[in-house]
């Protein structure tokens, strides 16, 4: 396999999306194109040649025009994160390499319908896949189980309705772990057994599904759908820290 080689790529828009997370779009003219699910790597050179590195999934969906994004949530005490929220303006040019992964990844190509279950930033990798979900032809049914502490929390929500809304397949369910919002209707627990029999029906058997979040709600998650009659082999799953959900 080639190596992955470090570049210079320009951040060339920043959007806030909570008040912890903000997405950062790159220009990058020698990216290599990307898969739903990959990741690539960041790296920060201080003036004294310290150096910091992170993985980050990424949130765009594939193109060919050298853009990719990535999606960042302030990390207390880290020293990456607090960077990139209050220092990174766009303009600025960062190091970063990939992608890299291949096990976590849906490229359209996969006829079964789709269970995604996110908990708190791992709605990142997720969203690769939504939102290269919508722009292929014939893409299978879609529903999206995204569990979040509170509604200010839940990353993309814009988005995410406007893609639920354009009866395009896409089901968005949420469920929000700590506080509601008046006049709240949907789920208001952690991801449960029955809260993931309610959301799949008698489908169990026939579906992909990829869950990222914390480890605790991936290893609960997983248990639950196998014990619902889903084959491992159809689990795939990936950890994502810090934040819980």
């Amino acid at each position: 396999m080639a190596a992955i080689n470090w570049q210079v790529a320009t951040v060339d828009a920043i959007r806030d999306e909570t008040a912890q997370v903000k997405s950062f779009r790159f220009d990058v003219p020698a990216w290599p194109g990307h898969r739903p699910g990959q990741h690539l790597d960041l790296r920060l050179t201080a003036e004294d040649g310290y150096q910091a590195q992170r993985s980050y999934s990424i949130a765009s969906a594939p193109t060919s025009n050298g853009a990719v994004e990535i999606t960042v949530e302030r990390v207390r005490d880290g020293e990456v994160s607090p960077f990139m929220h209050d220092i990174v303006e766009v303009g600025d040019r960062l190091e970063l390499r990939g992608p890299v992964g291949g096990y976590f990844v849906w490229d359209g190509s996969m006829p079964d319908p789709l269970l995604l279950v996110a908990g708190g930033s791992g709605i990142v990798p997720l969203m690769a896949m939504v939102r290269h979900r919508a722009t292929i032809a014939n893409a299978p049914p879609t529903t999206l189980l995204y569990s979040s502490r509170t509604d200010d929390d839940v990353i993309y929500r814009a988005e995410l309705d406007r893609l639920a809304a354009d009866s395009g397949g896409l089901r968005v369910v949420h469920t929000l772990t700590r506080s509601q919002p008046p006049g709240w209707t949907g789920y208001a627990r952690r991801v449960d057994h029955q809260m993931l029999a309610d959301v799949v029906g008698a489908s169990a058997d026939t579906l992909q599904v990829f869950v990222c979040g914390p480890t605790p709600l991936v290893e609960s998650v997983a248990q639950n759908l196998v014990d619902l009659g889903l084959p491992p082999s159809r689990v795939r799953t990936e950890r994502f820290g810090p934040s819980g959900a």
